[in-house]
């Protein structure tokens, strides 16, 4: 499986964004997409665009969280990062930070984070993620933009 991870795209991405995430199996965006119509490219590509809400959306139809089971993997996906590692998950997907992330704390979770398309921090270039899952086995590739 191949998911695309977007996050903190604020009204805007570069041009082509959505022609480089074909190929995907899903789509997941990590919050602050802002305005909802900015998804409708994403959904062009032709597979499942999940989104959770984050501190610049008004989207109530978003959720805060989404739980997801990815072949043997449990998965979160949020906008803010947990202050403690949450039960029950293997991987925690956040935005929020305009950060790359890649760390595994002591309990063995992975914390994931693809950066900002649209205003990234720590002098990166804008990024997003592609994250394969094959059963357990976690791949996940920074793609500056």
């Amino acid at each position: 499986m191949r998911i695309a991870v977007v996050a903190d795209t604020h009204d805007k991405y570069p041009p082509g964004l959505a022609g480089r995430l074909r190929g995907a199996d899903e789509i997941w965006h990590l919050g602050d997409v802002c305005r909802p119509g900015l998804l409708d490219e994403f959904g062009e590509v032709g597979c499942p665009v999940s989104v959770v809400r984050g501190n610049c959306d008004w989207e109530m139809s978003w959720p805060l969280e989404l739980r997801l089971v990815r072949g043997g993997l449990r998965l979160l996906l949020v906008h803010h990062p947990p202050v403690r590692t949450p039960p029950e998950v293997d991987v925690v997907l956040h935005g929020h930070t305009h950060a790359v992330r890649d760390e595994t704390d002591p309990s063995g979770v992975r914390w994931l984070n693809p950066g900002s398309v649209s205003k990234p921090r720590g002098g990166r270039a804008p990024s997003f993620a592609w994250l394969g899952i094959e059963g357990t086995r976690l791949e996940w590739r920074i793609v500056s933009l």
